[in-house]
């Protein structure tokens, strides 16, 4: 291929904001966009010049001209949706979460593999420069041994729509199934689990809350049922740990930085630093990462394959480098996701397995697909 041709479906603002991502890269043609909201469809389409529309997906399928399609959807459609995509014969690029069950994305990256066809899951912080600085430290040594990693994420008062931004669907379980810990923790686990290797989960335990005041006007609105606080504890496999707080909302000022602790080293992130001991002295480093990146553009090219999400999936479908397993990692991610909120509703710490056995499906069934 001389360039990927993609389609994608939900032109809200989430889809809009890939599309203009993809605008940017030369390499790249969008030849179709879909959308039950015909208004909607038409404005994007308008507004960047992409002359296919549809508001059917199997229909838009149907179409010879189309290599990936970029899902776009709020949580629980993405499984039918990115399921439908796999199996037309595309290869598939979902926003995050991966879904909104870990049944469903188990579902997608089973079907992946059967269909032979790529899956990429939209996990922005792994093409950051501190992932790649981090990565470099992890794997030459400096931090020794993994023994424990914190995922913090903060937002002051930052719910979707309750709190005056986005829509609806981001707060309420029936499309979103989850909150906080779905929509932005992802983001830190994510990253902080491809850092470590992917260790096997082996016990998780968990509570959320959704305890801050709210305009109730929005809450009724919205069906606002998900968590706006979530915390949690792992154990993987060689007694590695993982901490995890998420909040959408919490009256404090700050939740403390991400880190990975290691029996050599450790990492903090935002912004990154090295912190290790030297003749039995306490050393802390500052990382210059406006330098990496600039030798990454110069000095060492084939790093800027990797520069975003889209831009990595475009060159990844053009055979430019391989895809990083964005797929499996969500995957993962998943299972500890699903662990937290199983423990909070049941009071108490859950194996692996057991969260595998409890993991129901919360997909919703799309129309449009079916022709």
């Amino acid at each position: 291929m001389n360039k990927a041709r993609v389609a994608v479906i939900g032109n809200g603002i989430i889809g809009e904001t890939h599309i203009q991502n993809y605008k940017a890269i030369n390499d790249c043609e969008i030849v179709a966009i879909c959308d039950i909201n015909e208004e909607r469809l038409n404005y994007i389409g308008d507004k960047y010049d992409i002359k296919k529309r549809f508001t059917h997906i199997g229909k838009m399928l149907l179409e010879d001209d189309i290599d990936a399609v970029d899902v776009c959807l709020h949580n629980n459609l993405h499984a039918p949706v990115t399921n439908a995509v796999l199996n037309s014969g595309r290869h598939a690029y979902c926003e995050k979460p991966m879904a909104g069950a870990y049944a469903d994305a188990l579902s997608m990256y089973e079907t992946a593999q059967k269909a032979g066809k790529k899956l990429h899951i939209q996990l922005a912080l792994l093409y950051e420069d501190a992932t790649k600085a981090a990565k470099t430290y992890i794997d030459k040594g400096y931090l020794g041994k993994l023994y424990h990693v914190r995922s913090t994420g903060f937002r002051r008062r930052g719910r979707p729509f309750v709190d005056g931004y986005a829509t609806k669907e981001f707060v309420n379980s029936h499309t979103a199934s989850h909150g906080a810990l779905f929509d932005m923790g992802v983001y830190r686990m994510s990253q902080l689990l491809y850092l470590t290797g992917l260790p096997k989960l082996e016990r998780v335990v968990g509570k959320v809350y959704q305890e801050v005041e709210v305009d109730e006007k929005r809450k009724i609105e919205s069906g606002f049922d998900v968590e706006e606080l979530g915390t949690g504890y792992a154990v993987y496999e060689k007694n590695m740990t993982l901490d995890v707080i998420e909040s959408w909302a919490i009256h404090m000022g700050h939740l403390g930085q991400s880190m990975i602790a290691g029996d050599r080293g450790g990492l903090m992130f935002d912004p990154l630093s090295y912190h290790t001991l030297r003749e039995d002295m306490q050393v802390d480093e500052k990382i210059d990462l406006g330098a990496m990146n600039y030798r990454n553009h110069t000095v060492h090219p084939e790093n800027s394959l990797c520069d975003s999400s889209q831009q990595h999936w475009v060159n990844a479908l053009l055979g430019r480098c391989e895809l990083l397993p964005t797929a499996k990692i969500a995957l993962e991610t998943s299972l500890l996701q699903e662990g937290i909120f199983l423990s909070s509703n049941l009071g108490r710490e859950l194996t692996a397995d057991e969260v595998r056995s409890m993991t129901k499906s919360t997909a919703i069934e799309v129309p449009n697909i079916a022709l």
